[in-house]
């Protein structure tokens, strides 16, 4: 069924001091660490402990053909014929996944290429246990723009959850003291050797038939998934197409260092300006094209629906002040009630310093139903499917259900770098916590 449309159709904006769980957590008679508003606390991983990440295995796979978007999808093949079979063709794909934390909650998703087939990864990306100012963290590095690493969840979240984390730092492009090329590293990219978005590119493109060196350079674009819900079981990274059609929510950003057209909003004010510079996205993903959800994005100075409303396609609601880190470390939470889902960031942001924002929307609000948000079949009516029939030059491309009327797709978060041909940097977290409603 249908969500009733005036369940909780508000958002909440900033507030001055947190609603967070610590300082109010108490014992429960479980065990638990249970909060005033019913949140309890059954998963957290501080990384204090070995995670494995330095022995586990690397093993070549074959790109993945089972969704449209996939690495080896149909939509690939229709708009680069036998030419995207030769690309594709030319290097290998390795992966390495373990879980890790208490009854292995969590799981380390990499990926990595053999670009000469030599029979390993190059450059691969790791997840390690490390020390910034003494606090335990947990290390993503990824040398490689052909890498990708992310942290999920192992299992199915529950149907009411709250997810979060703290930010200790992060170095995936953006300006440091006003610099975008800091220690030799155009937008967190190395400067050495062609950086392309092979062999994928988002629509039809004649660089099919080019060698790697002559695709379009991704350094103008870097990023980070700080945190997000997805609507498919095992996520790992793939190419960056594919996680445009299978975000729930997300916070992310997405560092542009040049002809940057990308707004912000300047809380302070409640005004737009041009940047996107260290910015956080607060995205609520609602149906759209084929190859894209429609980004609903919230922020002080109101919500965007992508270029409805004359602004950009994504306008970022907040800045990161990352000269301030380890020492100023920020926090992403995500949360899941019975009426829709909440995003929220705490830390010192540009123009205003110390804040919590949090923005919920409900599961249908505005005409604009968050995509997918059905964890069960009986949650949802069918009311948006539809199908898709994409004429590219080198063949066809149907679906004949987007959301058809019996689905069901659980949550997954994610955190870290989902796309093998974008991004390139390090990250480090802790503090990953997981609650669950209580009672339910």
């Amino acid at each position: 069924m249908r969500p009733r449309p005036f369940l909780a159709m508000f958002c909440i904006g900033a507030i001055t001091l947190s609603q967070g769980l610590h300082e109010e957590e108490v014992q429960a008679k479980t065990g638990k660490k249970t909060d005033k508003s019913g949140w309890r606390l059954d998963f957290e991983e501080n990384f204090e402990q070995a995670i494995g990440g330095e022995t586990a295995p690397w093993k070549k796979v074959a790109p993945g053909k089972t969704d449209p978007f996939d690495d080896d999808g149909p939509y690939f093949h229709a708009i680069g014929g036998t030419d995207f079979v030769k690309q594709l063709e030319s290097f290998d794909t390795y992966r390495q996944t373990f879980r890790f934390g208490k009854e292995g909650w969590l799981t380390a998703e990499l990926s990595a290429r053999d670009p000469d087939k030599q029979g390993g990864p190059k450059n691969p990306p790791s997840l390690t246990n490390a020390k910034i100012g003494g606090q335990s963290v947990g290390l993503l590095r990824e040398p490689d723009h052909h890498g990708g690493i992310l942290i999920r969840s192992t299992r199915s979240l529950p149907a009411q959850y709250r997810i979060e984390y703290s930010l200790v730092a992060i170095d995936f492009g953006g300006s440091r003291h006003g610099l975008w090329n800091n220690s030799e590293r155009p937008n967190g990219y190395a400067e050495k050797e062609a950086k392309t978005r092979h062999p994928w590119p988002f629509g039809q493109s004649d660089e099919f038939s080019k060698p790697y060196a002559d695709w379009l350079d991704v350094r103008f674009a870097n990023g980070f998934y700080f945190l997000g819900i997805v609507d498919y079981p095992n996520p790992f990274p793939r190419n960056n197409v594919f996680i445009h059609t299978h975000r729930k929510v997300v916070m992310d950003s997405y560092n542009v260092n040049e002809k940057a057209t990308f707004e912000a909003c300047n809380p302070m004010e409640k005004k737009y300006y041009i940047s996107q510079d260290n910015a956080v996205n607060m995205l609520f993903l609602s149906p759209g094209e084929l190859r894209e959800s429609q980004s609903v994005a919230e922020t002080e100075c109101g919500t965007n629906y992508g270029v409805e409303n004359g602004h950009s396609p994504v306008v970022s609601a907040v800045q990161l002040q990352t000269e301030l880190m380890p020492a100023q470390k920020y926090r992403f939470a995500i949360e899941r009630d019975e009426t829709g889902y909440t995003l929220e960031i705490e830390g010192n942001f540009r123009f205003v310093g110390e804040k919590t924002y949090r923005y919920h929307r409900a599961f249908l609000q505005d005409h604009h139903p968050i995509w997918h948000y059905n964890q069960t079949s009986e949650e949802y009516d069918g009311s948006y499917d539809h199908s898709w029939t994409y004429e590219g030059p080198f063949g066809k491309l149907e679906m004949a259900h987007t959301w058809r009327k019996d689905s069901a797709y659980p949550d997954f978060f994610i955190i870290g770098d989902p796309h093998t041909n974008y991004y390139e940097g390090s990250a480090a977290i802790t503090n990953i916590r997981l609650y669950y409603r209580e009672g339910r």
